[in-house]
């Protein structure tokens, strides 16, 4: 009976109610939209720029990511590719290894991270084949072959089919020299990368560099990252079966993380704000309204009826107009960041930014629901809350007094 009357009740002034669902409606909306366009935005930077180098996730020896030295190596990469792969979140698990040389054109000479990779799998692991600008990417039947960024291109003036110098130290510790020819030059867009890295085929970065088949890592790359962050502890339980360790996508990207981090807590404070707004223009309109009621809720307390009941009533009523706002903005919403899922956002002008950060020149959002229910949720749960100051009003009043008010 008491949840009869209160459904009945906010539907009594209608214009009032109106005003109400439409302000909570549209804060909701807001919030299913902007959360999942930010977290949308989140996935695609987070995506974009592991694929361009890292993968999604690697294996490595201990202490390599802070050392990166050519002797810290995973002697038998084969078998742990193949409990690595052997799991359904893994699609592809590939293995590299490193070296920090002097590739040399003439007299002009510059500093570079070569990586040996396997060209067949490293094109399942990152972008760096499809952003090849000039020439073509590796290929299986590739030996004396290199592909570098178009920034380490430019400075040492080379071109497709040139040939370049590479000396480094091998892993015995002597001398690795080879002649390698130039096949491709790609742009990633982030500068670093482009005027530091190069690719060369991992077999014969191997026999340069005197590896006797071992690697410096294993990059995974699964259908949605996601996937690979739910299966970290079986990750770090097969990094640990073959003495090495492994690194997620934070530890990979640190400064991406970070980002995110800065970028999330002041985005928190916005939405907070927001919500905590929206709460007390109703709370504050309903409050209004029991004070114009309090005649009515004497009457009430004179036939009989008990405050508590009174007040659950009132109480309900701010539950039902919670519920039916944030229902209408949850559906807007969904609605909305459904369009521009499909036809993505644009920022006109920021795309060299964007690069900088692996994001794509249009941006997706991506609706969970956790994205769709985390804003509603919490001004359904502060205004229920916030109902408490009109229950206690209720609760206080005497049927004499109130009947005279």
């Amino acid at each position: 009976m008491i949840a009869s009357l209160a459904w009945r009740n906010i539907w009594r002034q209608p214009t009032r109610t109106a005003l109400s669902l439409t302000g909570m409606a549209f804060a909701s909306m807001l919030l299913v939209f902007m959360l999942s366009f930010q977290f949308g935005s989140y996935d695609s930077m987070k995506a974009n720029i592991l694929r361009i180098i890292d993968g999604f996730g690697q294996v490595q020896p201990p202490g390599y990511k802070d050392d990166p030295e050519i002797t810290k190596v995973i002697r038998d990469p084969s078998g742990l590719i193949a409990e690595l792969e052997s799991l359904p979140q893994v699609t592809t698990a590939s293995a590299r290894a490193n070296g920090y040389v002097l590739l040399a054109n003439g007299e002009r000479s510059f500093a570079a991270a070569v990586a040996g990779v396997d060209p067949v799998k490293e094109v399942r692991i990152t972008r760096i084949a499809s952003l090849i600008k000039q020439g073509r990417p590796l290929r299986a039947d590739d030996d004396a072959a290199i592909v570098l960024g178009e920034a380490l291109a430019r400075n040492l003036r080379l071109k497709v089919g040139d040939r370049v110098t590479l000396l480094g130290t091998a892993m015995d510790g002597s001398v690795a020299a080879d002649v390698l020819k130039v096949v491709g030059i790609f742009r990633t867009g982030i500068t670093e990368i482009d005027r530091q890295i190069a690719h060369m085929p991992l077999d014969r970065f191997r026999e340069t560099f005197v590896m006797d088949g071992a690697v410096n890592e294993v990059a995974i790359i699964g259908r949605d990252l996601r996937d690979i962050i739910n299966a970290e502890p079986r990750l770090r339980a097969i990094a640990a079966r073959h003495d090495a360790v492994y690194l997620n996508w934070g530890q990979l990207q640190p400064a991406v993380k970070q980002a995110i981090t800065l970028d999330m807590t002041t985005a928190s404070l916005m939405y907070g704000t927001l919500v905590i707004v929206v709460v007390f223009i109703i709370l504050n309109t309903l409050y209004m309204s029991v004070l114009e009621r309090t005649r009515e809720f004497g009457v009430l307390l004179a036939v009989g009826m008990k405050p508590g009941q009174i007040g659950r009533m009132v109480w309900m009523e701010i539950i039902f107009l919670s519920l039916v706002g944030t229902g209408i903005g949850i559906v807007l919403g969904m609605g909305l960041a459904w369009y521009f899922g499909r036809v993505g956002v644009t920022f006109e002008g920021m795309q060299q930014i964007f690069s900088q950060w692996g994001l794509p020149p249009r941006i997706y959002p991506r609706m969970t629901p956790f994205r769709v229910l985390a804003g509603p949720s919490a001004i359904i749960l502060l205004i229920a809350i916030a109902g408490i100051i009109p229950y206690r009003r209720v609760l206080g009043l005497e049927p004499v007094k109130a009947m005279n008010a």
